[in-house]
Order: C-alpha cells, then sequence, then structure tokens
C-alpha cells in the first residue's frame, strides 16, 4: 500500500520566513556589539532589559518573563554572573529563592547596548510604514496566540 506524500509549501508558509528573519536580526545584533566591545548576546542583552525594568526578580519570574525553562536560565544566568552583570541573592524571606539584580556592570552594559538596538530597530523598520509596522505586530501577536492563550500576559 503507497502512503499519500505530504506536500508542506514552505515558500508561501510564515514559519520560515519569521525564522530567517530572526536570525538575520540576531547575526546583525550580535556584529553590532561585537563591533562595539560589548560582550553580550541576545539573550542575555533580554535579561538585563528584563532586570532594568524590575531589579530583584526572582529567577522563577525571570524565567517566566524571558520564556526559559529553569535550568537554561541558570546556565545563561551563571555566565552573566561571570561577566559581572548580575549577582543572585538568596531571598531573606525564603531561603529557597535567588534573587537576580543588576550590577554596576550590567546597568553600564544595558546602557551602552541601547543606542546599538535603536539603530538596528530603525534599520529594520526603514521602508515600513507605521500602518504597516501595526498590521505586522497584530499578525504576530495573532500567531503567538494561535500557539497559546497565555501569551497576551507577557
Amino acid at each position: 500500500m503507497k502512503t499519500k506524500e505530504v506536500v508542506v509549501d514552505f515558500e508561501n508558509s510564515v514559519g520560515p520566513w519569521l525564522g530567517k528573519t530572526v536570525k538575520i536580526i540576531e547575526y546583525h545584533l550580535h556584529e553590532r556589539f561585537k563591533d562595539n566591545g560589548i560582550d553580550l548576546t541576545k539573550e542575555q542583552m533580554v535579561v538585563l532589559k528584563k532586570l532594568h525594568e524590575q531589579d530583584g526578580l526572582s529567577q522563577n519570574e525571570l524565567a517566566f518573563l524571558v520564556l526559559r525553562n529553569k535550568s537554561s536560565l541558570t546556565r545563561l544566568l551563571s555566565k552573566m554572573e561571570k561577566k559581572g552583570y548580575i549577582c543572585r541573592k538568596q531571598s531573606k524571606t525564603d531561603k529557597r529563592i535567588n534573587n537576580v539584580f543588576l550590577t554596576e556592570n550590567g546597568k553600564d552594559t544595558f546602557k551602552k547596548s541601547k543606542p546599538i538596538i535603536k539603530e538596528l530597530i530603525g534599520r529594520m523598520e526603514q521602508n515600513i510604514s507605521n500602518l504597516e509596522k501595526i498590521q505586522i505586530i497584530k499578525t504576530l501577536k495573532k500567531i503567538q496566540f494561535n500557539f497559546d492563550s497565555n501569551v497576551e500576559s507577557l
């Protein structure tokens, strides 16, 4: 008995285009950080941003906010601690909880990264109207919602 071959139209599917776009953005962000002497990955930058918004988050809260599982976040935080960007302190009320804080070096690194991020966003949004930008964001939110109705709370 022959099985029917499944045909997938990758070129006209959103997924591959999203993936390729993310890789291009990450590549250019990494290159711009490197060119400016900033030892920072996109993932580390996201953690710095979240801690800049709310310093002292628990590792569990941070894992939820940056969409990482606990073990991968622990590895990421260890690298960031070695670079002097963050420090972890045991909670005074619950010894099982570690809270994560920005160091002065972490604050300074985040501050240095902001102009680079702003420049990259400008390049990314070049020749895209505000209406198109709103529509892209709306479409991306729909895609996220299709996978998890809890994404709106992020």
